[in-house]
């Protein structure tokens, strides 16, 4: 084609709108139209096509905030990390293998890899800036939001991606298992042991045991 346009750069994208700020969303649309799209979009954005990295952002930003907000229990933080992780894209896109997990899995532990970061690189500083004065000794400070992400942020790595994958980010089973790379089986077992492990740590924290988990979200 003149001046070395590609086919896939000739095919437009479907328009989104961005919305002003984040919010923790729980949806996902995986129907096998879009699921075109998004192979459209990513090999676009391969190329450089900042049309296709927006096409990216617009789509997914809201639920990866979500997941970055139930790791690092802060909400400007989530935000600041989100908006990290999709600047970032532009250059380790080429990194993306289509073949070895679906894209938003990818991009989930893209994700992780980006708050885990966030998290040791404040282990450095007084506990007092990490998370703040113990709200803990006044009674009235605490709320069952801030007591769940204490007990998520306690559980193994796995267990609590897997519960915060099914219960914050709104996926089933079998879409964390692909998206994880793991089978469906291992995906309830994590998800089992990592429910009993968060009823736990609710407890030693004297909070109900059947807390709702949509309180994270």
């Amino acid at each position: 084609m003149p001046g070395g346009t590609s086919t896939m750069s000739a095919v437009p994208l479907p328009r989104q709108h961005a919305t002003a700020g984040f919010r923790a969303r729980t949806t996902l649309d995986e129907s096998p139209e879009e699921a075109r799209t998004v192979a459209l979009a990513v090999a676009r954005g391969k190329e450089g096509d900042r049309e296709a990295i927006r096409y990216l952002y617009v789509k997914y930003s809201h639920n990866i905030y979500g997941y970055v907000r139930s790791i690092v229990h802060d909400e400007h933080e989530a935000e600041d990390i989100t908006q990290h992780v999709f600047a970032k894209l532009m250059t380790v896109l080429v990194k993306y293998d289509e073949r070895g997990v679906p894209f938003f899995g990818w991009l989930l532990r893209l994700s992780h890899n980006a708050a885990i970061d966030h998290l040791r690189s404040r282990r450095a500083t007084p506990a007092e800036e990490v998370f703040g004065a113990d709200e803990r000794t006044d009674d009235e400070a605490i709320d069952r939001s801030q007591l769940l992400r204490d007990a998520l942020a306690a559980l193994p790595d796995e267990q609590r991606s897997v519960v915060v994958l099914r219960h914050v980010v709104g996926l089933t089973p079998g879409e964390i298992a692909e998206r994880l790379g793991r089978t469906e089986s291992s995906i309830h077992g994590l998800h089992h042991r990592g429910r009993r492990a968060l009823q736990v740590e609710l407890a030693s924290r004297e909070s109900a045991p059947s807390i709702a988990l949509e309180v994270a979200a």
